[in-house]
């Protein structure tokens, strides 16, 4: 059964290449919206909470602050409509999920950027 499986995600997946990054990096994620007949192409920017799956099943979370709301996205890596992403910020955090990130606000949610 999981033969099946992986040769199924090898056959229709299509791999996409997009920089490497890990949790607690600021990206942009650039995305296609289809509106009716229209397509735009959005942009999502914020940091990267958890990176979840392995191969060509891997998602990761990226979380935004829109005023006083914090707004979390789940993206797919091998989704068709994201177009490419953009690494920001590098940054420095001791865990590989950071939920406690949530809780945090003002100078206390600000995370350590390394230095490329």
């Amino acid at each position: 059964m999981e033969s099946l499986v992986k040769y199924v995600q090898d056959e229709f997946i299509n791999q996409n290449e997009f920089p490497s990054f890990k949790s607690g990096d600021t990206i942009t994620v650039y995305y296609e919206i289809k509106e009716g007949q229209k397509t735009r192409t959005q942009f999502f920017k914020g940091v990267v909470i958890q990176i979840k799956g392995t191969g060509k099943t891997k998602t990761f979370t990226v979380r935004k602050m829109s005023g006083t709301v914090g707004i979390e996205r789940i993206f797919p890596i091998n989704l068709p409509s994201i177009k490419k992403i953009e690494l920001n910020k590098k940054g420095k955090v001791r865990r590989s999920r950071i939920y406690y990130f949530k809780e945090l606000r003002g100078k206390k949610a600000r995370i350590k950027e390394v230095k490329k």
